[in-house]
């Protein structure tokens, strides 16, 4: 009996510590074991039974600690499904900065600018996080120092638009059109750019994850030079010359 207590008593620490290596060992992880060894003793079927629930429990939290299930940011989230645009709201093409705080992209109603003109508008600082946007043009904007956190920003027209010092993380700009936008020292983790237009882009400085800037830079319009700041702009976005990506 004494090596099945060992077996045991491994299996079961490697079930515990396995799903949380960091959590205390508490009163009833003991009691349980203490439980099984008097079944082992007192009745060898059920303390198999138990032994194999324990080996089924210690298999699945190896297997979910070393092959975790896949996670997308924002940004790479394939499909959205919107609802309607309310094309009664007389009021809804306005810039409007969130009093919530941008982290979470956190608003009291859906923010919605899809086929909005807005070109040329004034941004600077606003907190536009969780803004939706298809159709829209903004192009010539000014969103220096701006936030658009979990921004869904496709299919629009951000032509000579200044981004410059802004927070634009998790967001998509999937098919957009990014000419001559300028990114300079602008946050874009785990933001997506695929099929936009980044020619003559400026991404000078700007935090990118290691992983978004081989996506960036497969990008095939990632090229020319910016016509404001004129900065290279596949050597802006990092990407090493010569390299396939």
């Amino acid at each position: 009996m004494t090596a099945k207590r060992i077996t045991i008593g491994l299996l079961l620490a490697a079930s515990t510590s396995s799903v949380d290596a960091f959590a205390p060992i508490s009163p009833t992880c003991i009691h349980s074991t203490t439980q099984l060894f008097a079944a082992t003793d007192e009745n060898p079927t059920a303390a198999n039974n138990q032994l194999a629930n324990a080996a089924s429990l210690s298999i699945l939290a190896a297997a979910l600690l070393f092959n975790p299930l896949p996670s997308h940011a924002d940004g790479q989230t394939k499909e959205f499904k919107l609802p309607p645009i309310d094309q009664s709201d007389k009021s809804r093409c306005v810039l409007n900065s969130s009093k919530m705080g941008q982290a979470n992209a956190a608003r009291d109603k859906l923010y919605d600018l899809r086929e909005c003109n807005l070109s040329g508008v004034k941004g600077s600082e606003y907190d536009l996080s969780g803004v939706i946007m298809t159709k829209t043009d903004v192009s010539n904007a000014n969103f220096r120092e701006a936030q658009f956190s979990k921004g869904y920003l496709r299919n629009s027209n951000f032509d000579g638009a200044d981004f410059t010092n802004a927070i634009v993380d998790r967001a998509t700009f999937q098919g957009s059109s990014l000419k001559g936008t300028i990114f300079a020292n602008a946050v874009l983790t785990s933001t997506s750019f695929e099929g936009a237009d980044v020619e003559n882009a400026d991404f000078t400085d700007s935090y990118i994850g290691d992983f978004d800037i081989k996506n960036l830079c497969k990008n095939p319009t990632l090229k020319g030079e910016n016509p404001t700041t004129g900065a290279d702009t596949r050597l802006s976005a990092n990407c090493i010359p010569g390299k396939k990506y």
